[in-house]
């Protein structure tokens, strides 16, 4: 294995990419082992297809006595003229024919169960580790990139597993069959048959590496293209409202016609392969029909022998085009496992401690230590910040946009770990903490709630798992939410459409805060949950929060000083540092103060 090269992967050796497939493919081994048995019937079966027009031609045009095996298995009556053992060979060739396309069924069937379980396990894997790797992964590749190798790239197993290894294996096997079969009936026309084989060797490798590179540059194309529709049907209101979609569609026509010329370089190396393979296997043809007829001229075999050789040499040298091209078209796949085993290898960058400890529910208490944080090479996001919240505090974090206010919260929910200094929760550092118990303490409501394409009460439920009914329809009363719900056509099973876009931007906010109010962690994040609502809604929701706020230490983000008014600790950040601003209302003791003007605006919304 390689360092990462260009377009996010890294670049394998092809027996580390093989060896990690299998192992892979191993829990369906059983299933895998089917499909090659299946598809080594195929060989007896080419084997049989010819016999028909071989015995026609020598024992009933000719005067050959039957091969003896079958002979011996046909009924005197079959035997007793020419019209009837005509007949016999005419049903032996609908017998064959009628066996080689129940094992092709019988074949895809089982290629098809085994390559859709195969990828869909891989596809989970991908899934559930790009989920878990950390916000700086994502912020640099970007979400497009990852679904593109959930949904394409984990096809790598299926391709290699089950449509590449086993057609290879069974080729193979062919391969060895017809030359066996050849030379029991002629051992000079064997090795002429033979004498392409280096020849296909050296070709194939040769043009392996090329086509892998072609590949790869492919797939980061491809991906590039994707990411133009992802980003614009997520966006599709602003592209609507400046009128955009002229350009947006020229940027994605702009991408995929890269994507197509690329392709075009991939088949015409592709092209020019199979071209120069069937140029081989004509020459060998050709050869060996020359040297058969020389020697049936001489009397060394017979015609019906040497149409025997030539049916064979069609299904001779078919495998052997199958196992060239095979390993060529092999490459697509193994570019695709390459990504995929890329994202499997990627280190976190948030890892857990072996001895991490578990937390069931923690106090509140909140400490940074001298802690910087920076993205990557430019200037650091946060500079040496130090402060301590005591268990129920409310804190409030003030700063134009850009200052590292979110940066500050991400790192408190550690999805992110400072570049230096600690951040302690009740005493301990969070890197102490199981990961999915430390996140388990924080409820966060954002400045655009964010809601799934599912119903309203699987949207508060997913604060916790297994929540009952009533608990939802609580959890929604105590956000003031329940009201308009109720309105909605289905009630709590309404959709809320992709992204909440069926409800008003408050409503999606209160059903944020009806998750929070559900999830009931001792941590609370509010990232300016009210700057885009209506001064009625903006009462409601000052209202719930005031409740939600209780008992709970309240890390509050917004622009406007007054809106940290009831805050204990007020923080001011700007510029990467952090600066304690004088308490707004020092008379007021703790958990006493109230959101600012809350009172008139909730009576007026009541």
């Amino acid at each position: 294995m390689t360092a990462p090269s260009d377009g996010g992967h890294r670049a394998y050796r092809d027996v580390v990419l093989y060896r990690r497939l299998l192992a892979d493919a191993r829990p369906y081994r059983r299933h895998l082992v089917g499909v090659f048995v299946v598809s080594l019937l195929a060989a007896p079966l080419a084997l049989l297809s010819p016999v028909p027009l071989k015995i026609a031609v020598d024992s009933v045009i000719g005067s050959h006595e039957l091969p003896g095996w079958l002979d011996a298995i046909l009924p005197g009556f079959a035997t007793s003229s020419d019209v009837a053992l005509l007949l016999a060979v005419a049903g032996l060739l609908v017998v064959i024919e009628a066996l080689t396309q129940l094992q092709v069924v019988a074949d895809e069937m089982l290629r098809t169960y085994t390559g859709e379980r195969l990828q869909l396990d891989l596809r989970a894997r991908l899934f559930g580790r790009l989920q878990r790797l950390s916000l700086a992964y994502h912020d640099t590749r970007g979400t497009a990139d990852a679904g593109y190798r959930v949904q394409y790239d984990a096809l790598s197993i299926r391709s290699v597993a089950v449509d590449g290894l086993i057609p290879f294996a069974t080729s193979a096997l062919t391969v060895v069959a017809m030359l066996y079969v050849t030379a029991t009936i002629d051992r000079t026309l064997a090795l002429v048959t033979l004498v392409v084989a280096p020849v296909l060797g050296v070709l194939t490798w040769a043009y392996r590496r090329r086509l892998r590179a072609r590949h790869r540059e492919v797939k980061r194309l491809e991906s590039s293209a994707f990411a133009v529709v992802e980003e614009v049907m997520t966006s599709l209101r602003v592209v609507k409202a400046f009128g955009q979609e002229h350009r947006e569609e020229g940027r994605f026509v702009e991408r995929s016609v890269e994507g197509m010329r690329a392709r075009l370089r991939v088949a015409l190396i592709d092209g020019t392969f199979g071209l120069l393979i069937a140029v081989v296997t004509a020459l060998g043809a050709g050869a060996v029909l020359f040297v058969g007829v020389r020697r049936v001229d001489a009397g060394h075999m017979t015609l019906g022998e040497l149409l025997l050789v030539m049916g064979y040499l069609s299904q001779l040298y078919k495998p052997m085009q199958t196992i060239s091209k095979k390993v060529t078209s092999l490459q697509s796949a193994l570019a695709s496992a390459e990504r995929a085993f890329s994202v499997l290898d990627e280190a976190p960058d948030v890892p857990e401690r072996a001895q991490a400890r578990p937390l069931r529910r923690a106090r509140g208490a909140v400490e940074f230590r001298d802690v910087s944080f920076a993205y990557g090479a430019d200037a650091p996001a946060l500079q040496a910040v130090s402060f301590v919240a005591a268990p129920g505090a409310r804190v409030g974090l003030q700063g134009t946009t850009g200052a590292g206010k979110t940066t500050l919260v991400s790192l408190l929910m550690r999805f992110y770990d400072p570049t230096s200094g600690a951040i302690l929760l009740d005493g301990l550092d969070l890197r102490d903490y199981r990961l999915a118990d430390l996140r388990d303490q924080f409820a966060i409501v954002l400045q655009e709630p964010v809601l799934f394409s599912t119903s309203v009460a699987e949207n508060i439920g997913y604060a916790r798992p297994g929540a009952s009914f009533d608990d939802i329809v609580a959890a929604a009363r105590a956000a003031h939410a329940h009201e308009f719900i109720s309105r909605l056509s289905a009630g709590y099973d309404t959709p809320v459409g992709e992204r909440g876009m069926r409800l008003s931007g408050g409503e999606r906010q209160r059903i944020s805060l009806a998750r929070a109010f559900l999830k009931d962690a001792p941590v609370l994040i509010l990232d300016e949950p009210t700057s885009s609502v209506d001064g009625r809604t903006e009462a409601l929701i000052f209202d719930a929060m005031e409740r939600l706020v209780r008992g709970r230490t309240t890390f509050t983000i917004a622009h406007r000083l007054t809106t940290l008014d009831a805050c204990d600790l007020r923080l001011e950040v700007e510029g990467g540092r952090v600066r304690r601003l004088p308490p707004a209302m020092p008379s007021a003791p703790q958990g006493a103060r109230r959101w600012p003007r809350l009172g008139a605006r909730a009576a007026r919304a009541r």
